[in-house]
């Protein structure tokens, strides 16, 4: 069976991050104003130090990688995107949706198979689809049951249909597909609207129209014995679905998300959570209003 949570991970220090135009056009949680573009990247950088730190005094070992500031890549503070790792041996790379994006992979590449460093490794690279105009981002897209072999999806245009059941087939996962909605608008990531750990599911049904969909998905999470945290459309803006379980010290699990998503939680959530997982949470609100996406998002974890 292969595991849930990691204690490995690679996070991206950013040298140059700030409101990415090109990912806004359906990436609606992200905002611009008139702040000159080194302060917002002073903000960010101690944001991520201060997240990193917290991490890794959690007893997880922290890969960090320091960004250049050439090429420009505002969105490399996000390596979930472009990689994943798994117990089975493989490595996959993901076709980007926006041009500046796809420098990250050409960028960090040589330096994750030298953190990753393992023999007989299987290399599946999926990131030239983008010429065809095909997208899958990763786990942003698509978010993990390892334990059970499931893969949640929530359709978008940054999440392809086709690709993500060839990518399941692949790793030998079950797909389970929906689509999903904020405001009338079409939800970019999957990982924006639910996460799984080893023995829950944060989740938003409210945010799926379609009850066929949103009953299979209950189910497929209920059936794999997940615990279910339901949460709110508010909630969602608040980055509570974008969070990541990791493996600490003595083998005890945590889970990680920002300030933002925190303070949102209501007193039954923090109680099913803490049952047995610790919250480890950072101010990220600076990387959250520009960049779109919070805690989760800044770890590629290593399997």
């Amino acid at each position: 069976m292969s595991n849930q949570v990691t204690n490995n991970i690679v996070m991206i220090r950013p040298a140059r991050f700030y409101f990415n135009c090109e990912t806004a056009v359906n990436n609606h949680y992200q905002n611009s104003d008139d702040e000159n573009i080194e302060t917002i990247n002073e903000r960010a950088v101690k944001e991520f130090d201060l997240l990193a730190k917290k991490i890794s005094e959690k007893g997880v070992k922290v890969n960090i990688i320091q960004d250049t500031y050439e090429p420009s890549t505002p969105d490399s503070v996000f390596p979930n995107n472009w990689f994943s790792s798994h117990d089975e041996g493989i490595l996959f790379f993901y076709p980007m949706f926006a041009n500046n994006r796809r420098e990250e992979l050409k960028k960090f590449r040589e330096k994750l198979y030298d953190i990753i460093k393992r023999e007989s490794l299987k290399i599946v690279d999926y990131s030239l689809k983008v010429n065809d105009n095909t997208f899958l981002e990763g786990t942003g897209s698509i978010v993990l049951d390892r334990k059970n072999k499931k893969a949640y999806c929530s359709l978008s245009q940054r999440s392809d249909e086709k690709l993500f059941k060839i990518f399941c087939k692949e790793i030998g996962y079950k797909p389970v597909i929906f689509s999903s909605f904020q405001d009338g608008e079409q939800i970019y990531h999957t990982n924006v609207m639910m996460s799984i750990g080893e023995n829950r599911a944060i989740v938003c049904f409210e945010c799926i129209p379609e009850k066929i969909e949103r009953e299979n998905l209950r189910n497929e999470l209920e059936e794999s014995g997940k615990e279910i945290i339901e949460i709110s459309l508010e909630q969602v803006k608040k980055f509570l679905g974008n969070t990541l379980e990791l493996m600490g010290e003595n083998k005890k699990r945590f889970i990680v998300m920002s300030k933002t998503a925190y303070d949102s939680l209501n007193e039954e959530q923090k109680e099913k959570i803490l049952k047995d997982t610790e919250i480890v949470y950072s101010d990220v609100k600076t990387i959250e209003f520009y960049g779109g996406g919070s805690a989760r998002c800044m770890i590629g974890e290593i399997f």
